[in-house]
This record gives structure tokens, C-alpha cells and sequence, in this order.
């Protein structure tokens, strides 16, 4: 009886260390994960007066190879501290405000000249 119980005993000890070690592993692989994933977002700090592009969402629903999900350029206005830009069209008649995770910079097209040959 007395050898039953210390086999119980230690079996349950090395089922706490395997959960114990299963834990930490899961834990290890989650801030693997996690680095993996803030490593590739990017804090984009915008300044009144740049361009951006906007992410048209309903774009999606709709898909097509060849329509761009960016609409734009736009001007920023003014930045809030919660992530909030305020933008305007670049005729200044359309003014509002989006989340500033839908914005990216705009780089410009540059125009080549054509060579005719």
C-alpha cells in the first residue's frame, strides 16, 4: 500500500512538471510570435501638410485585378493623439477624418520622358 502511494505520489509530481513544461513552451512560442509580428508594423508619424493614400475597404468586396485599394492623394490636416488624422482631397473641398492605420505615405509618380524611337 505504502509503495502504491509513492508511485502516486511521483507520478503526479512528473504530470505537474510536464504541464509545468508545456506551459513554458506555449509561453516561449507566443513571444516568438508576438516579436515576429511587431517586427513588420511599422509607426507611421504623418505631418500636416504631406500626402498619403487612403485604404478604400469597400474596395474588397468588390474585387477586381487591376482596381487599386488606395484612393488618393490626400493632405493631412491635422494629427490627434489617438491615432486620428483629419484630411483633405486635394482640391480642398472634401475634409474629414479617418483612422490613421488606413494611411500610407505617398511617394509621387515620376514621370519619365518617353524616348521615341
Amino acid at each position: 500500500m505504502e509503495t502504491v502511494g509513492t508511485n502516486r505520489v511521483n507520478w503526479l509530481h512528473e504530470l505537474e512538471e510536464f504541464w509545468f513544461q508545456a506551459f513554458e513552451s506555449a509561453r516561449l512560442y507566443k513571444d516568438r510570435m508576438k516579436l515576429m509580428h511587431d517586427k513588420h508594423i511599422l509607426n507611421q508619424n504623418f505631418e500636416s501638410g504631406e500626402l498619403v493614400l487612403l485604404y478604400n475597404s469597400r474596395l474588397r468586396l468588390f474585387p477586381g485585378k487591376l482596381k487599386s485599394q488606395w484612393s488618393g492623394p490626400f493632405r493631412v490636416v491635422q494629427m490627434f493623439p489617438s491615432e486620428l488624422v483629419e484630411i483633405k482631397s486635394e482640391n480642398g473641398t472634401n475634409k474629414f477624418t479617418v483612422n490613421g492605420q488606413r494611411l500610407k505615405h505617398y511617394l509621387g509618380m515620376t514621370e519619365k520622358k518617353r524616348t521615341t524611337w
